[in-house]
């Protein structure tokens, strides 16, 4: 038996997240990975992967893991895979990984990226992956408020009320932005890293600097949403689309 990696990529619109669900009514990727799984290893395979995906969130880098018996090449295995996965989600890479590898636990970084555009009309072209906001917003309030994020702090403030975390702490190593112009307006990427995230804690950060560029927040809000763990001070939680996790970085 040997332990092995898969690299991800899949649009999550018609997945219901990444973790299989009880209702075999709800497609999620999980199921889905591990369905392929069972017809190219011939017994069930559990996979896990680096971190669970809510709903219409998407993946461009999604680690995943598990064990085996097989002859395959490890490189081989995402040939495998895609010949039986649907056109919505793709393996990127497969390879063999160290026997004490596991994509959740050994995971030290990840970064996501959250997908806006300004127009006063949709363009639905974006509006499968972005998040269209009217107005334009005052970034440098965005940016400084962004800055206040980074470090280590409890977001108890920034997580879902049915989050099962055991502890709230976490570390962001960067909060930052990028903007581009377009046709129709200006596009916005807010790129987040950290050693792991909350449950609905990127979309809530991403609502939160959206209300200070639009000054429905100030940064002394931001500064109670840290300090005491104030829901009230912080954003609403943006839709689930206009999120992607980007990349899972792990030692070595």
């Amino acid at each position: 038996m040997s332990v092995y990696y898969l690299v991800l990529a899949y649009d999550g619109t018609a997945f219901n997240g990444w973790q299989a669900q009880r209702r075999a009514t709800l497609r999620t990727v999980q199921e889905t990975l591990e369905g392929a799984a069972a017809e190219i290893f011939h017994t069930k395979t559990k996979i896990t992967a680096s971190g669970r995906t809510d709903a219409g969130v998407h993946a461009l880098g999604q680690v995943c893991s598990f064990s085996a018996r097989t002859t395959i090449p490890p490189e081989k295995l995402a040939e495998c895979f895609n010949a039986l996965l649907p056109a919505d989600v793709r393996v990127l890479e497969s390879g063999r990984a160290a026997e004490n590898f596991d994509a959740c636990r050994s995971a030290k970084r990840k970064t996501y990226a959250y997908s806006l555009y300004f127009s006063r009309r949709e363009n639905p072209l974006k509006e499968r992956y972005c998040v269209r906001v009217s107005g334009t917003p005052d970034f440098e309030k965005m940016l400084a408020a962004a800055k206040m994020l980074e470090g280590e702090h409890d977001f108890k403030a920034f997580c879902a009320a049915d989050s099962s975390a055991k502890t709230t702490v976490r570390t962001l190593y960067a909060v930052r932005m990028e903007r581009e112009r377009c046709f129709t307006g200006e596009e916005l990427r807010i790129y987040v890293t950290g050693n792991g995230f909350l449950y609905n804690m990127v979309r809530t950060v991403v609502g939160t600097l959206l209300d200070v560029g639009f000054s429905g927040r100030s940064l002394a809000d931001v500064e109670r949403a840290l300090s005491a763990g104030d829901r009230a001070a912080v954003g609403r939680t943006m839709p689930a689309k206009g999120l992607c996790l980007l990349s899972v970085e792990y030692e070595g």
